[in-house]
């Protein structure tokens, strides 16, 4: 069978194995039933729907005609390496790093280094935007996260909480 789109061939095979491997994951918690769901309801279904975008895709790439093919061109290694690093520094930051003794430096620091590493991944970079969208992540997830949900998070580093 012949490819007729690289890329959604690609995205499709991406989607279908990652839905598959959080379809899989989720089986190892107690699924429920849709009225009373266990914790590993929600990442099967999001799995499965996942993976049936996926292959709804991919067989899309092997049938439907595209002019010129859409080949799949080279890896952009800067926006993937500052991407996952930003992902990485907001985990590391937010819940801290007993291993290497860094105490958990809050909520609002994590959303301000995500921001601002995740932002080297443009060709273009302006301070000026990126604070701005930081102070609105920041304010939005606090809103969000701690005064509706009242989700019990580190807000502020803990030098300066006490």
């Amino acid at each position: 069978m012949n490819i007729k789109s690289q890329k959604d061939f690609f995205a499709g095979l991406t989607y279908l194995v990652i839905g598959a491997a959080f379809a899989w994951g989720a089986t190892t918690y107690s699924v429920g039933q849709g009225a009373r769901m266990g914790p590993g309801y929600f990442p099967l279904m999001l799995g499965i729907v996942l993976a049936l975008l996926g292959t709804v895709i991919g067989v899309k790439a092997l049938v439907v005609d595209v002019p010129d093919g859409d080949k799949v061109s080279r890896w952009v290694w800067r926006p993937v390496f500052f991407i996952v690093a930003a992902n990485i520094a907001f985990g590391v930051l937010l819940g801290g790093l007993p291993s290497i003794k860094l105490p958990a430096c809050g909520l609002v620091a994590a959303i301000y280094a995500l921001v601002l590493i995740s932002a080297q991944a443009a060709n273009t970079f302006k301070l000026k935007e990126v604070l701005i969208l930081s102070t609105i992540l920041a304010a939005g997830s606090y809103v969000v996260f701690i005064l509706v949900l009242k989700l019990q998070i580190q807000v502020w580093p803990a030098f300066i909480t006490g």
